[in-house]
């Protein structure tokens, strides 16, 4: 989303922006084909606005009316032809109604499933699948949901079946526009008159909600994430100021005076446990600060749920900019949490990036008001979600060991790190999808492959050598934390990605991969190691990545070395069988 600004849905401002609209001015374009059996003229502008604001230039193919099965099983057709990096399905309720009524919907448990395989088996595009807003009538009221056949149940029983069909199928997501539509209301979502008239799936003034739905996805699929959550303390987590009312006064608990701050925490909770960071950033005494995570038994989150703990007296914009430092992310994928409106205003103006809601006077409403804001948008979930914030403890359990020692070479050689470099594999795909799409500013091209364009690098044996890097070290696991993709060519060996978490910054896990390439080009019998670099606003920090290994310019953005002239560079890291890096 846009940081910092509330989401103006208004139909009628979104087509005024669409008119005249230059989508070739942002530098990131992507392609998107819309098949519908509901008329789509009036909504690709909104979609369109939308992408526009989030600085997305996006160029649509709309597909004939009705005619997505047509579309999708022809290798000839408009939308192959297009090239689009997602293809979007948006079926409609009242398309599907006279269906119903016509034969039933027994056939769409199969139609709809068998259109992404289609699509699938000649693109490599994500998949966008809309499901069905319920029908506001029902024929026997509520009696309705005991009956097997009726419409409302048979929407229901196929909404539900998508939802599970989904979760094996790594490169269609899915659009709940049920969602949107019970938030603002079925009778308000529907428009009768206009579906009879121009085939609109529903009224005018909601297609930007839905369309919203449609955008979060494809932000989310181009990595524009929420890593980290960051707190102020005193009436935002809980109720009064523990400074003066003291660990044991603050308001926090499970029922009555405090409620409204236990869910909130319990919110909080789920967001950590689903991996986003949470960090704390706090005009406060630290002692005092840290007394009620760890002593006031109604808190829900602990002192250990929270990665960075910053509680002083300090500008709270200097303070995030600490938190960035120590956290390695980007100000984008941030969002800052305050009750006070001066905080909030202060950290818009210093950090423009960092996502700052406006939060409601009431705590009650905290959750609903962040809720509708749908920041939390994700596309693939992997084990390394699950141990992040383990992940994080880790790492400052290593800066502590470093500090203790004066020379870094002998802290990294007492860090006994061990690592495993191999083909992609299939159980790493959603780790390496996530690598692809979250990482800015150590990624040399910042392509972004989607989970079936990884599988299809991993199962190319004969033209690509895709490699995944994982590391270990004595406090733990770093899990798989880079992604090399080489090309052997004629006799150079092109690499056309090199990404890695810059958690592992300056252990010379880089050292150790560009060692393994070389060594790799060796045994092809290759002559040259080349590369590109394509500079964006995010990864400024590898712009002399290829300089630095002894690669010369050899024009735009490639950089190439004679494989004789590579001498290993010696490094503090061993080798780890890719079989034990798992465990």
């Amino acid at each position: 989303m846009n940081p910092n600004k509330t989401i103006n849905l208004d139909y009628r401002r979104l087509v005024r922006i669409s008119k005249g609209l230059d989508v070739s001015s942002h530098p990131q374009q992507i392609r998107i084909a819309l098949l519908s059996d509901a008329a789509t003229q009036q909504f690709v502008p909104v979609l369109k606005a939308l992408l526009h604001e989030n600085g997305i230039g996006a160029s649509f193919y709309e597909g004939p009316f009705d005619a997505i099965e047509l579309e999708t099983i022809n290798p000839a057709s408009g939308l192959y032809q297009f090239k689009p990096d997602f293809v979007i399905l948006l079926n409609a309720t009242q398309a599907l109604r006279s269906r119903y009524y016509s034969h039933g919907l027994e056939a769409e448990f199969e139609r709809i499933p068998r259109t992404w395989n289609a699509i699938q088996s000649s693109s490599l595009c994500r998949v966008i699948q809309c499901n069905f807003p319920l029908p506001y009538e029902r024929p026997f009221g509520q009696f309705d949901l005991k009956l097997q056949n009726s419409f409302y149940t048979a929407v229901q029983s196929l909404n539900s079946h998508l939802a599970t069909l989904v979760k094996d199928q790594g490169n269609v997501l899915l659009c709940d526009l049920e969602s949107v539509a019970s938030d603002l209301g079925r009778r308000n979502w529907f428009d009768d008159r206009l579906w009879d008239m121009c085939k609109t799936f529903c009224a005018l003034d909601h297609l930007p909600a839905a369309a919203q739905a449609m955008v979060d996805l494809v932000l989310a699929s181009l990595g524009r994430v929420v890593k980290c959550v960051i707190l102020d303390l005193d009436n935002t987590l809980w109720g009064g100021v523990v400074g003066d009312l003291g660990y044991a006064g603050v308001e926090i608990a499970a029922h009555g005076d405090g409620e409204a701050f236990y869910r909130f925490q319990q919110f909080l909770l789920s967001l950590k446990n689903r991996g986003i960071l949470l960090a704390v950033c706090s005009k406060n005494d630290l002692s005092n600060a840290v007394a009620v995570f760890e002593s006031n038994p109604n808190m829900v989150l602990k002192r250990a749920d929270i990665t960075v703990f910053m509680a002083n007296w300090e500008n709270k914009a200097d303070n995030i900019r600490q938190i960035r430092d120590t956290l390695q992310i980007g100000f984008d994928s941030m969002v800052f949490l305050d009750d006070n409106p001066f905080e909030r205003n202060l950290v818009r103006n210093f950090l423009p990036d960092v996502i700052v809601p406006e939060l409601p006077e009431d705590p009650a409403d905290y959750i609903s008001a962040i809720s509708s804001l749908n920041l939390f948008e994700v596309t693939a979930f992997s084990r390394e979600d699950v141990a992040r914030s383990a992940l994080y403890k880790e790492e400052a359990d290593r800066r502590e060991a470093q500090n203790s020692f004066t020379d870094i070479n002998e802290f990294l050689k007492s860090l006994e790190m061990r690592a495993a470099i191999a083909r992609f594999q299939e159980e790493e795909i959603t780790r390496i999808e996530q690598l692809f799409l979250r990482s800015n500013q150590f990624n040399l091209t910042t392509h972004r492959y989607s989970a079936a364009e990884c599988r299809a690098l991993m199962n190319n044996k004969q033209g690509c050598i895709p490699l995944q890097i994982s590391l270990q070290d004595r406090f733990g696991a770093h899990g798989l934390i880079s992604i090399v993709v080489a090309w052997p060519q004629a006799d150079t060996l092109f690499i056309s990605d090199w990404l890695m978490s810059c958690r592992v910054l300056g252990r010379g896990v880089e050292q150790y991969v560009m060692n393994h390439v070389f060594a790799t080009a060796r045994e092809l019998g290759l002559k040259t190691v080349s590369g590109d670099y394509l500079p964006t606003a995010k990864n400024a920090m590898v712009k002399d990545f290829w300089q630095r290994f002894g690669f010369e310019h050899a024009g735009g953005t490639s950089w190439r070395r004679p494989v004789a002239a590579y001498q290993d560079i010696p490094v503090h890291i061993t080798e780890l069988a890719p079989e034990l890096a798992a465990h």
